[in-house]
């Protein structure tokens, strides 16, 4: 996005440029006409390209308006034909998981449904450290053996061409769902859904495998229901489903727009009634006592759910969304709670050490850090922050008898998941895959220094200038004006997330008071005090060791800041706060 810097901010804290989301000031005008809305919803929309027509399903998306036919994904009759073959004739089923968020719903997706018409299914989800990530062979063989006569992989299997042909080989079927980057070759399996396909019709490759989960369970479903199997019994109910689906989602850091906006604001609601037995447990043990939002799915459960693939046991996540046991969610719950807790310290760990590779090394188009022993269940995270501190992709990687195993995230407009297949087809990786904004692979010690090299001539590629980070910004606030009543204003504008970020305003000209590092995450709180006199809570997280935080240290600093407003309630009373996402110092007018 081009245009001046706002404020003339060209190097805030962050060294990121602030600039204003561009809106068209006739459509906002029209926006608020036809559709009675408050000016500032209408100029949020029109800055995100929201046409006249499309208000409406964006401001209420509704499944029945943008749920498709799900015979428009390939093989997806096929895969319902063969898995309603093995449900009819009482044929051993497996379901074959990933160890992430997306894997965990995908995963208990199908074992709910599967539970409610009597089938109990086999459930494998591959430890990250002794498997890896998707099918391997051993364990496809151990589910054959345990009476598996049909294997459903979710968010996984694309490109596991070897397990895959061998357990078909074996007599074992297989039913692949998921949503990562596919190649021209396909294995050979029963059916492969993937609307990442490069012979699918574009239209859902934003759909996280939870999303393509709940389509194939559509489609099941309906073959079902149509060979009478719902004569003389009660169907599923798939929309008491949807908090999974919203779950996974939000996590899989997918754009929020289109199908995916309808199934987290209908799957939200549904997460709202508590409904889920696992997730209302892990709620209670994350304290968190109010509405769940996307905030709280994403940020709060999420983690715990992921916390189980990453330092304790892989399946944990999976189980604790399938059960309606009360006492076995209760004690998954606080034992991912506490895994959550170790996982912390690691990632710390670990974050230390990548921050110094990166601050001792030359900058480039992707930050490329590994070291020996990181433990490969946080790599992903540090991965995020490192982006999030760099505004960079980012690739980390932890070796164990020279051997690394990685994870990446990327930035709008890098295509991180294309390098690393690219990588991989070069003889460079032993393993890898994975989607725009992230990718995982496996490397040998000795070509690391070659891998550098390729991804950055390969991601440098990919853009046409310097990639310098960019703060948008939907609008300038006065801190008189940032109210209750326009954060509830703007609640009306989510769910937010990926594709649809939380609407964030520039502060100009507001001086720190009462500044504190918080928290066992070094965030920094504040009270920001407007030109006038107003005051606002504020808080930035995990950044007291960062530019941003020290900027907020320093006594009686003046800053223009940018953030979100949230809503804090507590004990009834309701507030609004800032969430800081970067400041831009003023020091030269501080005197």
């Amino acid at each position: 996005m081009t245009g001046p810097a706002l404020f003339g901010v060209e190097r805030s804290a962050k060294g990121a440029r602030w600039i204003g989301r561009a809106a068209d000031d006739r459509l906002a005008l029209a926006l608020s006409q036809r559709h009675a809305l408050p000016e500032i919803v209408a100029r949020v929309l029109a800055a995100r390209g929201v046409s006249l027509d499309d208000a409406p399903a964006f401001l209420n998306p509704t499944l029945r308006a943008l749920l498709p036919d799900p015979s428009v994904l390939r093989d997806m009759d096929r895969a319902a034909a063969r898995i309603a073959r093995a449900v009819t004739a009482g044929e051993g089923i497996a379901v074959f998981g990933d160890y992430d968020v997306d894997g965990a719903t995908s995963t208990a997706l199908m074992v709910r449904y599967l539970r409610a018409l009597g089938i109990e299914p086999q459930i494998h989800i591959p430890d990250r450290i002794a498997e890896g990530y998707g099918p391997n062979a051993q364990a496809l063989e151990k589910l054959r053996a345990g009476g598996a006569g049909l294997v459903v992989t979710v968010d996984c299997g694309t490109t596991a061409f070897d397990a895959l042909e061998g357990a078909a080989a074996s007599g074992l079927d297989v039913v692949v769902i998921d949503h990562h980057t596919a190649e021209p070759r396909l294995p050979k399996v029963a059916a492969v859904v993937n609307p990442n396909r490069l012979d699918q019709d574009p239209g859902l490759g934003q759909l996280a495998a939870c999303g393509v989960t709940f389509l194939a369970l559509v489609a099941l479903n309906r073959v079902l229901r149509q060979a009478g199997i719902f004569a003389n019994r009660k169907e599923p109910d798939l929309l008491a489903l949807l908090d999974l689906v919203a779950l996974g989602t939000i996590c899989d850091v997918v754009p929020l727009t289109g199908l995916n906006r309808a199934l987290v604001g209908q799957g939200l609601k549904v997460m709202a009634q508590r409904r889920n037995t696992g997730l209302a447990a892990l709620a209670d043990v994350a304290r968190v006592t109010e509405t769940v939002d996307a905030y709280h799915a994403g940020y709060i459960l999420g983690p715990r759910i992921n916390a189980g693939g990453r330092i304790g046991r892989a399946d944990l996540g999976a189980r604790l969304l399938a059960t309606e046991d009360k006492a076995e969610a209760a004690r998954i719950a606080a034992l991912l709670d506490e895994h959550n807790v170790d996982r912390k310290t690691v990632e710390a760990e670990v974050m230390a050490a990548a921050i110094a590779q990166v601050e001792a090394s030359e900058a480039g188009p992707v930050i490329l850090v590994a070291g020996e022993g990181w433990h490969p269940g946080v790599v992903g995270i540090v991965a995020g922050r490192l982006r999030e501190r760099y505004g960079r992709p980012s690739c980390v990687v932890g070796f164990e008898g020279g051997i690394g195993k990685a994870s990446g995230r990327s930035v709008p407009g890098v295509d991180l998941g294309a390098a690393v297949i690219a990588a991989r087809q070069a003889g460079l990786l032993l393993s890898g895959g994975g989607h725009r904004m992230a990718a995982g692979f496996t490397v040998r010690q000795e070509r690391l220094a070659e891998l550098r090299t390729y991804l950055a001539e390969h991601i440098d590629g990919q853009v046409d200038e310097p990639m310098v980070p960019l703060v948008e910004l939907d609008g300038t606030l006065v801190v008189e004006a940032a109210t209750v009543e326009l954060a509830e204003t703007l609640c009306c504008l989510g769910p937010f997330g990926a594709g649809n970020p939380e609407p964030r305003f520039a502060l100009p000209r507001v001086r720190v008071v009462a500044a504190s590092v918080v928290g066992s995450g070094g965030h920094v709180a504040c009270t920001l005090v407007g030109p006038d006199g107003g005051r606002l809570r504020a808080i930035a997280f995990r950044c007291a060791d960062q530019p941003v935080g020290q900027a907020l240290l320093r006594r009686d600093a003046l800053l223009h800041v940018a953030g979100t407003l949230r809503l804090d309630r507590w004990n009834g009373n309701t507030r609004v706060q800032l969430f800081i996402d970067d400041v831009a110092p003023l020091w030269a007018e501080n005197a």
